[in-house]
């Protein structure tokens, strides 16, 4: 028998009661709907391989070695991100902003902010500077970053040749310094965080080692410890055992488990800003308003009026 009007409409408004329950449930325990990943910053070696040369750079952030003894053809080998950096009030590892030094060196290397700039390392490296690099280029006003899936060993594992030697040299490419626009949205400092620390529209997220979180000093820091109310995620978890990113679905799990929420704004630190950066990367492909601390605890622990914990 068909239901009559009246019974069709009882079921509509359980369905309704039903969706409504349910975002309120949602929102009850701090859930928001997961987001959609930003497929254009990781790229697979087939993806690389349709971009036509001329449209795309590519960067290896390798030991120069290693470059020599193969590399993606066409690859540039920008191996040291500390040449990027500078001391600032006794704290290494801060991003260097000087817009001339910016222009001098990226004109040297033929590169320009409108440049689609495609970056590989190896899954091997215990610091994966490759996202470094990353964070770096969007830091300096890049648009268009991505990074390569694997690194060289997926590229490989495809089947793409691998050039030996030097880079080939590239045309230089002036870049006027007042033209460049450093995005202020990438980055974070002891002052904001420090203002933000109860707020629970931002979440604090340590990507060193579990021993690291809880008090150990590998690295000399001045104390050990870490950032008040910050959740500990050991940036390598965020990949599978090739180095490969693991899936959408299993990183809003992690991300779930570690009592990060989707609508919050997502704070990456590490010790100096390096093992963050690829945490940073991470955020940036799931879809997050992430920043990158720079200073990372060699700043925050040589503070004496800032706050730390050591729980955990």
């Amino acid at each position: 028998m068909n239901p009559d009007s009246t019974s069709a409409a009882r079921n509509l408004s359980r369905k309704i009661r039903g969706v409504f329950c349910l975002l309120a449930g949602m929102i009850l325990m701090g859930l928001s709907p997961q987001k959609n990943p930003i497929s254009e910053l990781l790229l697979t070696p087939n993806a690389l391989k349709k971009i036509p040369a001329e449209q795309r750079v590519i960067i290896d952030t390798r030991a120069k070695w290693k470059f020599l003894s193969g590399h993606i053809p066409g690859a540039i080998n920008m191996n040291n991100w500390r040449e990027f950096t500078t001391k600032k009030d006794g704290i290494k590892g801060i991003l260097i902003e000087d817009k001339t030094f910016i222009s001098d060196t990226f004109s040297a290397l033929g590169l320009n902010p409108k440049q689609l700039i495609i970056i590989y390392g190896e899954p091997s490296d215990p610091w994966r500077t490759d996202g470094r690099f990353f964070w770096m280029f969007e830091r300096y006003g890049f648009a268009k970053v991505a990074l390569l899936d694997g690194g060289l060993d997926s590229w490989k594992q495809s089947g793409a040749t691998v050039e030996r030697g030097f880079q080939k040299g590239r045309k230089f490419s002036k870049i006027a310094p007042e033209t460049l626009k450093l995005n202020p949205d990438t980055i974070a400092d002891k002052i904001l965080i420090n203002k933000v620390l109860s707020d629970k529209n931002y979440v604090l997220i340590d990507n060193r080692t579990q021993k690291e979180f809880q008090g150990a000093t590998p690295y000399g820091s001045d104390r050990g410890g870490h950032i008040p109310n910050a959740k500990h995620i050991h940036w390598p978890d965020f990949f599978k055992n090739d180095g490969t990113l693991k899936s959408a679905t299993d990183l809003s799990h992690l991300l779930k488990n570690a009592g990060v929420r989707s609508d919050q704004e997502v704070i990456v630190y590490c010790t100096g800003g390096v093992r963050s950066a690829m945490a940073y990367f991470v955020f940036r492909y799931l879809g997050f308003k992430v920043r990158n601390y720079d200073g990372s605890w060699w700043d925050w622990s040589q503070d004496s009026n800032l706050p730390i914990e050591t729980s955990g």
